[in-house]
């Protein structure tokens, strides 16, 4: 965002022909000589005039008949130079060429309608989305999201140098369609998965995290498989054909869509948790939550802390005795539930008393043992076994 902000500022962006006004030039040619090769001799010849207004011409194939050379305003002086060169690089006559002047006032017109285009678009996204989510906090974050991936974009054209086109256009209002549908999507999981928030015993921003790991496979396979055929055109438009409204076209669906689907992601959601965060119902879900969870990992966690305000007791026997009949009334409860639990009728045994373990009165007077005085048997090992 810095860079692209930072490009934005210092270069700006080179606005076409159709926006700034300039001069057109059509040559027609036989068909046999509307090839790309004449195109891009054509764009090179005339880049080496030297004429400012023509350094950096537009050259495109206009069907099997012509090729059409757009450069800026240029005086009639530079004007009769290019044509000169077009003329001599082709081989053409003077009545196969026709120029023609596009006004600024022709290219205002389309930038007005452009940005009336993306305006009413943005208009419409934030409603859809209060309207399917009834959530005007998910409209805020997918517009947040769409304006980086809009920010992102013309920053890689002010810093590229690509000119914008109305081609860049159509290509900037389809990737904020691409851009929205994964939004959609990610925030379609977070709803069900805070549908019941209470219920699944996590925070809001531990349902948004599921869901967005739930659909990051998703959302990576499509912005790949979508990519790479736009990357492949891109590269054939810039590259070997040189054509400027398919790379205009190519190079704002691939930057946009690579965008879109990391704000989808790191951008729209998180910002969404934040908002959410501050609602007093998941606040108060998240306190819940971390009580029950340090009690879960440390039992003693609601033994009180020594503090000097505490007030202090002296032991004494009576408080030991206290503690001691209430140690006997608990264990002795405890047994009996668990004997009636157990079905058995025994009486439990007598708790021990005092401080240690006890002995507990015996069932019966001890008698001397029928066994004394005998010789006790021993074990032999196995291989005296049965020997005498």
């Amino acid at each position: 965002m810095l860079a692209a902000i930072l490009g934005l500022y210092f270069k700006g962006v080179n606005m076409g022909i159709e926006f700034v006004g300039g001069a057109q030039y059509r040559v027609t040619l036989p068909s046999e000589q509307v090839t790309q090769d004449n195109a891009d001799k054509l764009r090179a010849a005339v880049a080496e005039t030297g004429v400012n207004g023509a350094a950096a011409p537009v050259v495109t194939t206009s069907g099997d008949t012509s090729i059409i050379v757009q450069t800026k305003q240029l005086d009639s002086a530079d004007s009769k130079e290019v044509v000169n060169t077009i003329l001599e690089t082709v081989s053409a006559s003077p009545n196969d060429m026709s120029q023609d002047e596009i006004g600024a006032s022709w290219g205002r017109d389309v930038a007005k309608r452009s940005l009336t285009g993306l305006v009413v678009f943005l208009v419409l996204v934030v409603l859809f989305i209060w309207a399917y989510f009834r959530e005007w906090k998910m409209s805020v974050a997918a517009i947040v999201a769409l304006g980086h991936d809009v920010v992102i974009t013309i920053g890689i054209y002010a810093l590229s140098g690509f000119e914008v086109t109305p081609a860049t256009v159509t290509g900037l209002l389809t990737i904020l369609g691409f851009s929205l549908y994964d939004t959609v999507v990610v925030f379609d999981k977070v709803r069900e998965n805070t549908k019941n928030l209470r219920a699944t015993h996590r925070t809001y921003a531990e349902a948004a995290n599921l869901a967005v790991n739930q659909t990051l496979v998703r959302s990576i396979n499509t912005s790949i498989v979508a990519l790479i055929p736009v990357g492949a055109i891109l590269y054939v438009g810039a590259v070997q054909l040189g054509s400027g409204s398919l790379k205009d076209l190519a190079l704002a669906l691939f930057v946009g869509m690579a965008a879109g689907a990391y704000s989808s992601i790191f951008i729209a959601t998180p910002l969404l948790v934040q908002m959410k965060e501050g609602e007093s119902e998941n606040r108060a879900i998240e306190k819940r939550l971390a009580t029950r969870r340090r009690h879960e990992v440390d039992p003693y966690a609601s033994v009180p802390v020594f503090t000097e305000e505490m007030p202090m007791r002296e032991d004494s026997d009576s408080d030991d005795e206290d503690d001691e009949s209430a140690y006997e009334d608990a264990a002795h409860a405890g047994r009996e539930v668990a004997a009636r639990s157990s079905g058995s009728t025994t009486p439990s045994p007598p708790v021990p008393t005092g401080r240690g373990r006890v002995t507990p009165s015996a069932h019966g007077p001890v008698t001397p043992s029928t066994a004394a005085g005998r010789n006790q048997p021993t074990r032999q090992p196995r291989a005296k076994r049965g020997k005498k």
